[in-house]
Parts: C-alpha cells; structure tokens; sequence
C-alpha cells in the first residue's frame, strides 16, 4: 500500500531563520514558501534525491502548529508522509485495521494539489501519519 517516504515535516518558529541556518550549516537550500490557509500554516520545502524536508510555521494564532509552538518553543518534527498511489483506497484500508483518519475521515488537497490525509498518532507508534497519493 504505501509506495515511499514523501517528506518529514519540521515546525520552526521562523522560516526566513531555518533558511539560513540550513543553507549556512548544511548547504541546504529552502524552496519558496507558500500558505495552506486551510491549515493555516506556511511552508517550504528541501527537495532532496529520495524524500523533502517540509518546514512550516504558523500563519495564524490559531492553527494547530501554532499550538504545537506553544508546547514545543524551539519546534521539532511534526509528522511524517508516507506516499500512496490511492488516497482513498489507503484510507479505506486503514479504517478497515481500525486506524483513525483525522478530520471527518475523507482526503483533502494539500498546495500543491495532491489528495492527502492523516493518520491518528495513537494508531501508529505515536507519530502523526500524514498520507498523500503520488501519481508519478
């Protein structure tokens, strides 16, 4: 079911202050940021060979990585995306073994246009499960 690792997501309280850190430290180069409003987060990516670098930070008070903030000051890694050729099969699947699918349990469009969705944390390890369907 899943076909590989699409990225690792990283809350920073600044996106201009982690561009520079990774570019000056790693040699890493920071896309263009864009909004989701819906999750009322801004991010940008690394693109490396095999998976990305996600990095967001709040958009508005009340987004949940706004909250994650809160708890976590300095940030941290935030979630892990698996890809998958069908979103919604993969969801399916998941519910079927009992796995929780956040929101109201159908696919939703991330910015770049790609059906995505999330997994409960306590149905896997503990770690938020983001899962997006990869057509290429």
């Amino acid at each position: 079911m899943f076909t590989g690792l699409g990225h690792v997501s990283i809350v920073v309280p600044s996106l201009a202050e982690a561009a520079k850190r990774l570019e000056q430290t790693y040699g890493l180069t920071l896309g263009e940021a864009q909004v989701n409003e819906a999750q009322g987060v801004r991010l940008a990516y690394v693109e490396l060979p095999n998976a990305k670098i996600e990095l967001m930070e709040p958009a508005r008070p009340d987004s949940p990585v706004s909250k994650f903030l809160e708890r976590n000051p300095a940030g941290g890694i935030h979630h892990f995306c698996l890809t998958v050729s069908d979103v919604e099969s993969a969801c399916g699947a998941m519910k079927h073994k009992g796995v929780r699918v956040l929101g109201d349990g159908s696919p939703q469009k991330n910015v770049h246009g790609a059906r995505i969705a999330f997994l409960h944390p306590k149905d896997f390890l503990g770690g938020l499960v983001e899962i997006e369907e990869n057509n290429s």
